[in-house]
């Protein structure tokens, strides 16, 4: 059984003076999503449709009109990402990292197999592998592959080589 509206009186009466003196679209919208819930007993998904908005946005909507300063601003709000499930704060990472950094730079192969051990290690739990890919891209590393073409290779000895070359091939 859902829960009862609680609806306070306060709020909707605030809600009927904005949509009667405002000129945004915006504010006119937050405003309704909480009067037709008040005045009209509408639900969630019926304020949506009336609204032309989904389920979700109706309640961040209200959310949106009862988190507004007195001055009418709205506060800014903070962004959805972020990292929700760090296994380790940058810092800690960084610290983590600092063997190896010693050993990447004077020229050593770094190999993930042993990072991703000592970090199911320090967790106490395993980790998968995109985690550590994962977290060396985030600390600024990357892969580093070898060049597409040899350094001691003369291209116009290879031209050379071309022009030279029989265009078939004959057993003998």
């Amino acid at each position: 059984m859902a829960r009862p509206k609680r609806i306070d009186m306060k709020l909707v009466m605030q809600a009927r003076q904005v949509a009667r003196q405002t000129e945004s679209l915006d504010e006119y919208k937050q405003a309704l999503a909480i009067s037709l819930l008040a005045d009209l007993g509408m639900t969630l998904e019926q304020t949506g449709q009336t609204l032309g908005v989904s389920r979700a946005t109706v309640h961040r909507l209200q959310a949106r009109f009862k988190n507004r300063r007195s001055d009418g601003a709205v506060p800014c709000r903070s962004s959805w990402g972020g990292r929700r499930h760090a296994l380790l704060s940058v810092e800690e990472e960084r610290d983590f990292l600092k063997p190896w950094a010693e050993q990447a730079k004077t020229g050593g192969v770094l190999v993930v197999s042993p990072i991703r051990a000592a970090l199911a290690q320090r967790l106490g739990r395993p980790v998968a592998a995109s985690v550590v890919y994962r977290f060396l891209a985030r600390q600024g590393w990357r892969k580093m592959a070898p060049d597409t073409r040899h350094p001691k290779s003369d291209p116009k000895v290879q031209e050379d080589w071309k022009k030279n070359f029989p265009r078939r091939w004959r057993p003998s």
